[in-house]
């Protein structure tokens, strides 16, 4: 289990959990900080100078998972973690990296009002004997302030947040431990095996009347995504097809409804799985169905129609050549097979 204690800097976020350790029997402080340390110590000079955090290191938020699951296997557990974390899809990938090693996690957000916060911040001394080095982390503190304020709006939604105005380190961790033994934190994310081989997975493309597509929003990693899912042990891929259009959006659909437009392959990418995508053509979807779309709140937050264009910002480039082949098929009624989102050769033998 994780105990994840976010907010901005100055909320008083390490000081809480070094207290929490003491009242959570066989916890252990896990700051991923370290692991951020560790990797500028490795990664050469040239790459790290292209960033300003090292959370902008996806080697990064892929670690923090792994060391947390590596730790939990030495330690009896919870681990307590004091990181501010202030951007969507990087808590999307490292949550969601967590719930597929199965670890719950309970987020939490320190949030006293911005007042106290300036005034921590003002009287916060990290570098005692060296004043201009404390005048600099004082100053990085305050000009987080504002990204902290447009994230407080997604944390509201995903976190329990704590007004801390008033207590002391010592009191703020015992109401964060009374919080996790109700378990009033706990993070509701989708949680998926991990396992290292490839997968069969089929997608559903649903359109409006404007031949938009549907794309859906996944909790458990960044980036926009179709409906659909892996296929099951057993399971037929047009049944997976059916069956997750109508676990993601709440639609059921006949399987004469569905048309299948192309099949990808799509290699490993370092911890991603890669394996064979199916993408079938589920049709339009008119005013009613559209107003009875339900998501999992679990798994998705949320769901737009776009346009091939609008599909570019949001999906990876190899889903969005997956994405303009399918649509490509569906206007030439010829099945498409890919590579990598990209066309591949497929023939008759040479005669010898």
């Amino acid at each position: 289990m994780i105990v994840w204690v976010n907010g901005t800097f100055g909320a008083g976020k390490t000081s809480a959990c070094r207290e929490l350790v003491e009242l959570l029997p066989g916890s252990v402080l896990y700051d991923p900080e370290l692991v951020g340390y560790g990797l500028r110590h490795i990664l050469p000079a040239d790459r790290m100078a292209t960033v300003s955090d090292f959370q902008d290191l996806a080697s990064w938020r892929r670690l923090v998972p792994e060391v947390a699951a590596a730790l939990l296997a030495e330690v009896p557990g919870p681990l307590v973690v004091p990181m501010t974390l202030l951007r969507e899809d990087y808590r999307d990938e490292i949550f969601g990296g967590l719930a597929a090693r199965g670890l719950a996690v309970h987020h939490f957000v320190l949030d006293p009002a911005e007042t106290i916060l300036q005034e921590r911040i003002e009287n916060r001394d990290d570098c005692p004997g060296d004043p201009p080095a404390s005048a600099r982390v004082r100053a990085w503190c305050r000009e987080h302030l504002p990204q902290y304020r447009l994230a407080r709006r997604w944390l509201s939604r995903d976190a329990q947040l704590v007004d801390t105005e008033g207590l002391t380190p010592r009191q703020t961790a015992e109401h964060l431990a009374a919080l996790v033994k109700d378990g009033v934190a706990v993070c509701p994310i989708v949680q998926s095996a991990d396992t290292t081989g490839d997968t069969v997975a089929a997608a559903v493309l649903l359109f409006d009347d404007q031949d938009r597509v549907l794309l859906v929003d996944p909790v458990y990693k960044p980036g926009w995504e179709f409906p659909g899912g892996v296929v099951e042990r057993g399971e037929a891929p047009t049944d997976a097809a059916l069956r997750e259009t109508t676990e993601e959006l709440g639609l059921r659909l006949e399987p004469t409804a569905l048309r299948l437009l192309a099949v990808d392959w799509e290699p490993r990418t370092g911890p991603r799985r890669g394996g064979l995508r199916l993408m079938y053509d589920g049709g339009h979807l008119d005013a009613h169905a559209r107003s009875a779309l339900r998501l999992p709140a679990e798994e998705l937050r949320g769901w737009r129609f776009v346009t091939l264009d609008e599909a570019a910002t949001l999906l990876p480039p190899t889903r969005l050549r997956r994405l303009a082949a399918a649509l490509d098929a569906r206007v030439s009624g010829e099945l498409r097979y890919l590579e990598a989102g990209l066309r591949a050769a497929v023939g008759a033998p040479t005669p010898r």
